[in-house]
């Protein structure tokens, strides 16, 4: 009887024996789940938000990040996953978007795989390379003064086959996208690709054939582009009158370039004595091109240049309904005509 006793006991120690293990299996597994899967970001109400690691940081400063971003609820449970997926050797810098009810485990993976937010970069509306410098360095890690300075190094832009002067053509305006913690060199290397891929064989030979280098093409351009901005088969027009002004030895007379030489972007007419200007920009001044492009020219303007509009055309004038359309003239006389109804316009609208 006895022996039956203690055997009961021993089944019945067994089988409580196991609940409590798998008691405690369950709410250790339990702690397990959510210490790797449950939320762990703290967004409130957003449902994503931007952080940058910056270069160099180490595991310790991503922490600071998150903490002072507060992003954490729980920072231990943060650290005991990036431990165990070895993320706190592997930190990427960048631009990551953090999502709200990303656990612990999709957190530590998005910034272990260095999977960036990209930047977008564009050179539409700028003028002069300070400018680009500024939009840029304002848009990618890379250091404002370190872009400034390989702008204008000839020696650092040699390996691209340009100089401080010439530059300005190695940025054809598009939108293009960027990791942000791009470097200085990145930032030129990419650049120098998308030059290469707009600037194909057949381009080349368009150039050579006309007569002008990639230099001269991409100037004129940009005076193109300064004095018609959309319509690509007016573009055309005013390559080809340029084209014969160059040819004829006469100066190009673009108001554009006063602009540019004079360095005021919000003037809006051009009066005589600022056609005195003394710059070789100005084109009332100077024959021929200015040094280099007064703008940064877009790939169809480009193309309008290479693809320019063959005509007798000597002459060009603004319409005097201010569309950013022109008139086209072969004389002086025409041109006269046309000039007196846009300064009119102009007057009586109060443009100065």
């Amino acid at each position: 009887m006895a022996k039956k006793n203690n055997s009961s006991f021993l089944k019945k120690f067994i089988q409580s024996f196991i609940v409590i293990l798998l008691l405690i299996f369950f709410i250790g597994g339990y702690y397990f789940y959510k210490t790797i899967y449950q939320t762990n970001v703290n967004l409130g109400e957003k449902k994503s938000q931007i952080i940058y690691i910056p270069t160099g940081s180490k595991f310790e400063d991503v922490v600071r990040i998150l903490i002072e971003n507060n992003l954490l609820k729980n920072q231990s449970t943060f650290e005991w996953v990036a431990e165990k997926k070895k993320y706190k050797n592997s930190i990427k810098p960048g631009k990551y978007r953090i999502l709200a009810k990303m656990g612990n485990n999709a957190l530590v993976n998005l910034l272990r795989a260095g999977l960036q937010e990209p930047v977008e970069v564009n050179f539409n509306g700028l003028h002069t390379v300070d400018q680009l410098i500024k939009r840029v360095g304002r848009r990618i890690e890379a250091d404002s003064i370190e872009l400034n300075q390989a702008i204008h190094d000839s020696g650092y832009l040699s390996k691209y086959g340009l100089n401080k002067d010439n530059v300005q053509q190695l940025f054809i305006p598009n939108t293009y996208e960027f990791y942000w913690n791009t470097s200085v060199d990145e930032f030129f290397d990419r650049m120098a690709k998308e030059y290469k891929t707009f600037w194909t064989d057949a381009r080349k030979k368009k150039a050579k054939a006309i007569g002008y280098s990639i230099t001269e093409v991409t100037t004129l351009a940009s005076i193109v582009q300064a004095e018609q901005c959309c319509d690509n088969d007016e573009k055309k027009i005013i390559a080809g009158l340029y084209i014969n002004r160059l040819k004829q030895e006469m100066p190009l007379q673009s108001d554009p370039t006063v602009i540019f030489a004079i360095g005021d972007f919000t003037i809006q007419r051009v009066y005589n004595e600022q056609k005195k200007t003394d710059s070789p920009y100005n084109t009332y001044q100077n024959k021929g091109l200015p040094p280099s492009p007064i703008s940064f020219a877009q790939g169809s303007s480009i193309d309008a240049v290479l693809n320019y509009t063959k005509s007798d055309y000597i002459y060009m004038c603004a319409k005097e309904d201010l569309s950013g359309k022109h008139y086209f003239a072969k004389t002086y006389e025409q041109h006269q005509v046309y000039a007196k109804k846009y300064h009119d316009a102009l007057d009586s609208k109060g443009i100065h």
